[in-house]
């Protein structure tokens, strides 16, 4: 089981394409660590306002009575996608893996099974 800091390291370094990647407790907001990021992508600022959008749509899924997980939210800008997949292995609910990609460089599609694989050897 990798920690923290080696899986955002981790993330950032196999998944192409990666600007920058933080563990968030999306109880208080807070990013438990971060790599990456930069002038232009503040990581701390991006934690406290992902935790707002994983909020709204677990509390839209509960209003509409979905009975279901939420797998990943995908956010997608001009020059950047912006991923966030809820961790669900035990004593990490409660988390979320953020992950910020170049759209010119990254696949998705490989960016998303990289990181649900990285979610498993994580140890919080």
């Amino acid at each position: 089981m990798a920690d923290v800091e080696t899986t955002l390291k981790e993330a950032t370094t196999i998944i192409d394409g990666a600007i920058g990647a933080a563990l968030v407790d999306y109880g208080s907001g807070m990013a438990l660590g971060t790599v990456g990021g930069g002038k232009d992508l503040d990581l701390g600022v991006a934690a406290a306002g992902n935790t707002d959008v994983v909020r709204a749509k677990v509390r839209t899924m509960e209003m509409l009575g979905l009975n279901d997980e939420i797998e990943d939210i995908l956010i997608t800008l001009g020059n950047q996608y912006h991923l966030i997949r809820l961790l669900k292995g035990r004593g990490s609910s409660g988390f979320f893996l953020y992950l910020a990609l170049d759209r010119g460089r990254a696949n998705l599609a490989m960016a998303r099974h990289q990181l649900k694989k990285i979610e498993a050897g994580l140890e919080i």
